[in-house]
């Protein structure tokens, strides 16, 4: 992974002198820029093609890098981020264009991002650059956690519960009586489920969502939950965006596979939201050491961790580092488009730029 790093940062300084020369001084956060747009590689997979008669369709390479721009500067709308481009000669070159009358409409850019989010650009990207420099390293532990992800749009309405034919008699019923089978709950299914079909079975609409928080007050939020794996360093590996009132533990066999999918690790770190059977079997399935919280819901479970395992579980703070800085620094608060696609894909543009980022501090 080292030597690969170390040839991207050599184009990187080949391609930032030239700029320096021309256009003067750069800023850290240009350099967080060029390193990030020449890490993604979006142009491999966006095409770039005529879209037929009319009017040509603008090369889409230069607006991907434009939204990895909006998520490394932490731009709140896309405004902002046209407002820089026209500002900032380097940062502009740096995506593409040469001229500030070269740079596209605002509705050019939501187009593009409406093709960006059906296409799951940011998600593929992402997949295949930890794939790429980190699928070769042992990694130790993986946190899992979800975060709350606030959205300006109204909340989709409950579904009305299907009318009953028979009144259910109160008591216990007859002996003699047998008892129809309980429904087995998502988390059960999902052990006779592929990973697209769990994907697909996950509630993505906008609702409410409650959860404690660190002082153990309940908050409740209108949005979606981001469910994020993220490794030693501060690397997010996998994520999954679901609607609010989805419940942490329902997510955690999807984020697991796709895991598994990209890199190898030896302990799995869950909160008490995870606390299943199912869930510490699968985990053992996989040649894993779940280290899960205990959600403790009789006085007479006594459950706790021995000395070690308590000590690798302080590791599980790394999922809460990745949040927060995903909000406060990669946009991950300033969610301004609506529908599970394009919210998803806003955040992947951010998780995205978070990751390279933290993959070159591993590299300092």
């Amino acid at each position: 992974m080292t030597m690969k790093l170390s040839q991207h940062w050599e184009n990187i300084q080949a391609t930032l002198f030239p700029l320096v020369e021309e256009l003067g001084p750069i800023t850290s956060k240009h350099r967080q820029l060029a390193a990030t747009i020449d890490f993604a590689c979006v142009e491999k997979f966006v095409q770039r093609h005529w879209g037929g008669p009319g009017r040509p369709v603008k090369y889409r390479c230069d607006l991907a890098r434009a939204f990895l721009a909006k998520a490394v500067y932490n731009f709140s709308t896309t405004t902002a981020l046209l407002d820089r481009l026209k500002c900032d000669p380097v940062m502009r070159r740096m995506c593409g264009w040469e001229t500030i009358r070269a740079i596209p409409s605002e509705s050019t850019f939501s187009r593009a991002f409406a093709e960006f989010a059906e296409m799951e650009l940011a998600s593929r990207v992402q997949g295949a650059f930890v794939v790429k420099y980190h699928a070769e390293r042992l990694i130790g532990h993986i946190s899992r956690d979800s975060t709350p992800i606030e959205a300006r749009e109204k909340a989709a309405a409950k579904p009305p519960e299907p009318l009953k034919l028979e009144k259910k008699k109160r008591g216990r019923p007859k002996k003699e009586k047998p008892r129809p089978d309980p429904e087995p709950k998502r988390l059960e299914k999902q052990l006779s489920m592929s990973l697209p079909e769990m994907l697909a079975d996950l509630p993505t609409q906008c609702d409410i969502g409650t959860k404690k928080n660190s002082k153990g007050y309940k908050v409740s939020w209108r949005g979606y939950k981001l469910h994020l794996d993220t490794a030693d360093g501060d690397m997010p590996i996998s994520a999954v965006l679901t609607s609010a009132s989805v419940h942490d533990s329902q997510v955690a066999l999807p984020l697991s596979k796709i895991t598994e999918q990209r890199v190898t690790n030896l302990y799995d770190l869950m909160d008490a939201a995870y606390d299943a059977q199912i869930i510490r079997d699968h985990s053992k399935s996989k040649g894993h050491v779940p280290l899960i919280d205990f959600n403790r819901r009789s006085p007479k479970d006594t459950r706790e961790f021995a000395p070690h395992e308590a000590v690798r579980y302080n590791e599980r703070s790394a999922s809460e580092r990745v949040n927060s800085n995903l909000k406060d620094n990669f946009g991950g608060r300033f969610v301004r488009v609506r529908g599970h696609q394009k919210v998803l894909s806003h955040l992947m543009f951010g998780l995205l730029a978070l990751t390279i980022d933290q993959t070159i501090r591993l590299l300092i």
